[in-house]
């Protein structure tokens, strides 16, 4: 994948993150995220999965800003996105799956519902509240549970989400 195809991916992952849909990715689109996932699985949040949830989505954009945000502003414009993750992230996958580790820690925890690991069924809900189209969102979970054994692990959940948002695809 070239430059340019490999900057129009990451334009499109931009969307996901601007959950207000406001144009740029702030502090707010992450709480924003974690009241919605909690919402969801109907968990508080004083609880200390709750609590988990809001100090992960918080690491995970001061993470973000620390790549992204050039101009200091507390805001990631699109424009910042593409670059932060051009020039910081292309080569380094794992670098994002280790500022996302905390939220998306925190998001199994939650989405965990019996103790037994995430299913397919909880990561499709999980999707859809950050944005996914319930089609897309099914798909997507089923494949996330890649050995087959009806649950997702920490791992296959965190390759995933770094794949997806800054790999270039074959």
């Amino acid at each position: 994948m070239d430059s340019a195809e490999y900057e129009r991916k990451i334009a499109s992952r931009f969307a996901a993150f601007d959950q207000d849909g406001n144009g740029y990715i702030d502090r707010e689109d992450f709480s924003g995220a974690a009241a919605a996932l909690l919402a969801e699985f109907d968990t508080t949040a004083r609880c200390d999965k709750g609590q988990a949830l809001y100090s992960g989505a918080e690491a995970f954009w001061q993470g973000m800003a620390g790549i992204a945000d050039v101009d200091g502003d507390q805001r990631v414009t699109r424009q910042e996105f593409i670059t932060g993750a051009v020039k910081r992230l292309r080569d380094n996958p794992q670098r994002f799956a280790e500022i996302a580790r905390p939220f998306l820690r925190a998001v199994i925890a939650i989405a965990d519902e019996d103790g037994g690991g995430v299913t397919p069924s909880a990561a499709e809900r999980v999707l859809r509240v950050l944005g996914v189209e319930a089609d897309v969102a099914a798909k997507v979970a089923a494949a996330l549970d890649a050995d087959g054994d009806g649950r997702i692990s920490e791992e296959e959940i965190l390759s995933a989400f770094a794949s997806y948002y800054v790999t270039p695809e074959p």
